[in-house]
């Protein structure tokens, strides 16, 4: 009698991560309830945050060197959970160690640094991905399968809001200019600046001018707020950052991003304008004029559950892209167009005029 074949096994994406911190928690919680996902190392300078992380999800090998855990573990993937001046580096020496890469917003520091990860991808044969989260959500799809469908016809304007009123964060470096970049507008004003570039379309864009001010991060504060008492002693960012992006087609998007402004509260949306309609993220909407009238619509229903959560969803996107061949739904190259708008933007502040972007 033949002997039964053994049953295939599943494949697995053996992951590792860079950066032990806060937002490598969020990328382990997502990885540990996939099947076809195995964790299976750390690397961090702070061994008591590995410890911490290698204890709850139960990772035996951890590195303070991650070019020793590159060399010794080869892990198929990596997540890139580092400060934003560590981001080009991990990831080119993650693509040359032959791992796949998922690197948190922002791409780079700078545009310099995301063309060098995107060119490394290629010279590797490597797959690099975004970590680009509200793309992905029920909202912002809303909005993009609209523009798809051509319910607004040209979009000719896009207003970009991520404002705190007083939100500085009291914890890591993000009040540190030369380990990431800067302050609100690389930080948080890029996660909603990205949702709107892809609900458009990802136009190319062309030229930039803006304003940074820094008023009250770079000193003490008495004012009872969410997260008091930061260091404002090392603070060397922005509190608030306006700017305007022209785009090759004509469009013009304006965007505000503040970690500390004098406004009512705080405020996450954006909105687009298009010849034939109109639409906005928050509370979803399209505007246009039907039948004669001028007419408000709204989804009767958006799914709200995990498997709706933009961050659950960019993380099977990664995991599926890599291991069964899917398209991505944020690719270098539009973390690079992004990240040629906040160049762009700070640029423009420093100069006191519009820049041109290439």
């Amino acid at each position: 009698m033949a002997k039964r074949k053994a049953a295939l096994r599943p494949k697995k994406l053996r992951v590792a991560l860079i950066g032990a911190g806060g937002i490598a928690g969020a990328h382990m919680r997502h990885y540990a309830t996939m099947e076809d996902v195995e964790l299976v190392a750390l690397a961090d300078v702070s061994k008591a945050s590995m410890a911490r992380r290698a204890e709850e999800y139960k990772v035996s090998n951890c590195f303070t060197d991650y070019r020793q855990m590159l060399e010794k573990i080869r892990p198929d993937a990596v997540s890139i959970c580092t400060p934003n001046g560590l981001h080009a580096p991990t990831t080119i020496d993650a693509l040359r160690a032959g791992a796949h890469v998922l690197v948190e917003k922002p791409m780079a520091m700078n545009a310099r640094e995301a063309q060098a990860m995107i060119s490394a991808a290629k010279k590797h044969r490597r797959k690099l991905v975004i970590g680009f989260q509200h793309r992905f959500e029920p909202k912002t799809q809303f909005i993009r399968r609209a523009v798809e469908a051509g319910k607004l016809g040209r979009v000719v304007f896009a207003r970009v809001q991520a404002l705190r009123r007083r939100g500085i964060p009291n914890w890591g470096v993000f009040g540190r200019k030369e380990l990431q970049g800067g302050g609100p507008l690389i930080d948080i004003g890029v996660h909603v600046l990205e949702a709107t570039h892809y609900a458009m379309g990802t136009p190319r864009p062309v030229a930039a001018s803006g304003g940074a001010f820094t008023y009250l991060g770079d000193r003490k504060s008495n004012v009872v707020s969410q997260w008091p008492n930061w260091d404002h002693k090392t603070y060397t960012v922005e509190d608030l950052a306006v700017g305007q992006i022209r785009f090759e087609n004509g469009a013009v998007l304006h965007l505000e991003a503040s970690f500390a402004a004098h406004i009512e509260k705080d405020v996450w949306t954006f909105q687009l304008m298009g010849e034939k309609g109109g639409a906005i993220y928050d509370p979803p909407s399209f505007y246009g004029d039907e039948f004669g009238h001028m007419v408000n619509l709204s989804p009767g229903w958006l799914p709200r559950d995990a498997a709706a959560d933009g961050f659950a969803i960019k993380m099977r996107n990664f995991v599926d892209h890599v291991l069964h061949g899917k398209p991505t739904g944020a690719p270098g190259e539009h973390g690079l167009m992004v990240q040629r708008m906040l160049d762009g933007i700070y640029q423009s502040a420093e100069r006191g005029r519009e820049v041109i972007i290439k």
